[in-house]
């Protein structure tokens, strides 16, 4: 291969500037406008949709359209709070700008500048134990189910794939863990769905409207009856307890029952009515 100095690299540039150039200026001047014209607008578009797309942020759930749940998009964020053992808060952080060395975005640390920026996920396919609400006991294996929960995500990036709402305005969504060694968008860590089944502290949630992803029910169900069989988590005790949607049902009947006996007069009914209406709502997740 025969070397070229740089005087004829330099040379052979020049004169590719200036044919363009000369193929430039023979255009008429409306052509050139137009073209310029179109240009803009195509770059503009562009930006647009990648902002939009990968580094606006999404405050909180109510920003989320039935278009993004259509699309099964994905949120990324951290996790700021881990208020159930199926549930949690994320703070959206797409796009970069969040990590070092390229770090000039920042998560909020104090709840009063977390309010209303953050996004309630209901995870998909699976039913923790229950906690303690109005009066009630918790049931067995809550604490420990909340705290694996919270070994595993709290503080940490998590992939959150969008499916839909629900009653209580949670956004229900498949949850990932964030890859171990692959960027995320080369691979997918592992389902936290899966995984808190697999590791015995959830049960295979099948009430009206569940959803499982691409993985499905059966796979679900299969991954719950390992656990069963290796007594791994809440089963090392046996198989034969409460569920979660049997003692939702359970406490939802007692709050019918207060509802039916509740005090006549005005004031009293009032107080009363609305605590029922809300304990009921919470015990039929």
């Amino acid at each position: 291969m025969p070397n070229i100095s740089a005087q004829e690299i330099k040379a052979k540039n020049n004169a590719l500037i200036e044919n363009v150039d000369r193929r430039a200026s023979s255009l008429p001047p409306h052509t050139l406008l137009v073209s310029a014209f179109a240009l803009g607008i195509a770059s503009t578009l562009a930006t647009t949709f990648a902002y939009r797309r990968f580094f606006k942020r999404i405050p909180n759930g109510g920003w989320i359209t039935p278009d993004m749940f259509n699309k099964r998009q994905w949120i990324k964020g951290r996790v700021v709070s881990v208020g159930d053992a199926d549930n949690f808060r994320i703070y959206h952080t797409p796009g970069i700008g969040w990590r070092w060395p390229l770090k000039f975005r920042s998560i909020p640390v104090t709840s009063k500048d977390l309010k209303d920026q953050t996004i309630p996920i209901r995870m998909a396919g699976v039913d923790a134990p229950e906690g303690s609400h109005f009066g009630r006991p918790g049931q067995l294996y809550y604490e420990e189910s909340l705290a694996w929960l919270k070994s595993q995500i709290e503080g940490k990036t998590v992939y959150c794939e969008a499916i839909g709402r629900d009653q209580y305005s949670r956004i229900v969504a498949m949850p990932y863990l964030k890859p171990r060694f692959l960027p995320a968008f080369l691979a997918t860590g592992k389902c936290l769905s899966l995984e808190m089944l697999r590791a015995g502290w959830a049960m295979t949630y099948q009430q009206a409207g569940a959803d499982y992803g691409k993985w499905g029910k059966d796979e679900f169900l299969r991954i719950e009856a390992e656990a069963k069989a290796a007594r791994r988590g809440m089963w090392k005790d046996g198989t034969s307890g409460e569920s979660p949607a049997e003692y939702k049902r359970r406490y939802a009947g007692s709050v019918e029952q207060a509802e039916a006996v509740a005090p006549k007069g005005r004031k009293a009914s009032k107080a009363t009515g609305w605590i029922a209406a809300l304990a009921k709502r919470l015990l039929q997740r």
